[in-house]
């Protein structure tokens, strides 16, 4: 087993090492909390790699590389929004229209907004 000091080395390491063998790898974090300690450790039954930190800057690193990781475990791509079109957007209509203009979100009356719950009111003791 071989600690990798550096993050950097680490993320491309374990990146590269699912790449190369997707159906047999393993990945696994342990957290102990008494030590603070947060150890990685990716295997594919040949190799394996570790990277152990008792620092919390490394948070924002591990979830990236978690979601990463889960995104090619998923079989999925990031999907990625779409194009701005060229052609301007619709002009308002003319004046001769008369045709009301409604809200994208009716609400009901009395209901709350954004989907809330309502309350209900309590009994009244006789």
């Amino acid at each position: 087993m071989v600690y990798i000091h550096a993050w950097q080395e680490y993320q491309d390491a374990a990146e590269a090492l699912y790449a190369k063998s997707p159906t047999t790898t393993r990945y696994v974090v342990k957290w102990k909390s008494s030590e603070g300690k947060l150890v990685l450790k990716i295997t594919d039954n040949t190799t394996c790699i570790k990277f152990k930190t008792y620092s919390s800057i490394f948070l924002n690193r591990f979830e990236a590389l978690n979601l990463s990781l889960m995104e090619k475990m998923q079989n999925r791509r990031k999907v990625e929004p779409p194009a701005q079109p060229d052609e301007p957007m619709p002009v308002a209509p003319s004046a001769g229209d008369t045709a009301p203009v409604s809200s994208a979100a009716p609400s009901a009356a009395g209901a709350p907004a954004a989907g809330g719950v309502k309350k209900k009111k309590p009994k009244k003791k006789k």
